[in-house]
């Protein structure tokens, strides 16, 4: 779920205007699972442009003030999302954790970063969703902790079947600034994209892992 077509919509040019987001029909990228790709999202970019990392900033404490307020905590998960998450947890006042994508394997072994206690409530913030299986190990690890997780919000989602039916089986509601439909729309707007390669970029969301094998 997306927070307003506009701010989807305005995220999703600003996301394109700096290369956060490439699109390639004709030249596919190799994701680090293998996957061939018409698409490649690195939203650590938006960090170096002052004016879209304030815009992100104020539409994710937006978006938390209206589908999940008063949490105690915000959380990032490591490495994309620790930026935004301590930007957030500035913005709001609020204590900020991150969480790894295992247990640091020295020191104390640690998987949470920073200061947490059973019974705080948290939001969990993203930078990006594929299939949610990292962003949903955050969650379990915060949840082991005795936390409640109010919810988790992202910056951009590609929004694959098979990640809706993640988060629902865990019991997690996500909120999105952007996502794939409001970004194509908006690649199209701005011509980055053709008529001719909806048709490509429709057909690798419907099965990504099977596409251009």
């Amino acid at each position: 779920m997306v927070t307003n077509t506009e701010t989807a919509s305005k995220v999703a040019e600003f996301l394109l205007q700096i290369k956060a987001i490439k699109l390639q029909p004709s030249q596919p990228f190799t994701w680090a699972s293998g996957w061939k790709s018409p698409i490649y999202c690195d939203n650590r970019k938006t960090l170096s442009y002052p004016k879209v990392r304030t815009f992100i900033r104020q539409q994710f404490v937006q978006l938390i003030n209206a589908h999940f307020p008063r949490p105690d905590v915000i959380a990032g998960v490591a490495t994309g999302a620790i930026a935004q998450g301590a930007l957030v947890a500035e913005e709001m006042g609020l204590p900020f954790v991150y969480v790894r994508p295992e247990p640091k394997k020295h020191g104390l072994g640690n998987m949470i970063e920073g200061e947490i206690a059973a019974g705080q409530s948290v939001v969990v913030i993203e930078d990006l969703i594929s299939t949610g299986g990292s962003s949903l190990k955050a969650v379990e690890a915060l949840r082991e902790a005795g936390c409640d997780v109010k919810g988790m919000a992202a910056i951009f989602t590609y929004g694959f079947p098979d990640a809706e039916k993640n988060f629902t089986t865990a019991g997690v509601e996500l909120i999105t600034l952007s996502n794939y439909p409001s970004l194509i729309r908006q690649a199209l707007h701005d011509n980055y994209i053709t008529e001719q390669d909806l048709e490509t970029l429709e057909a690798w969301r419907k099965n990504p892992a099977g596409w251009g094998v």
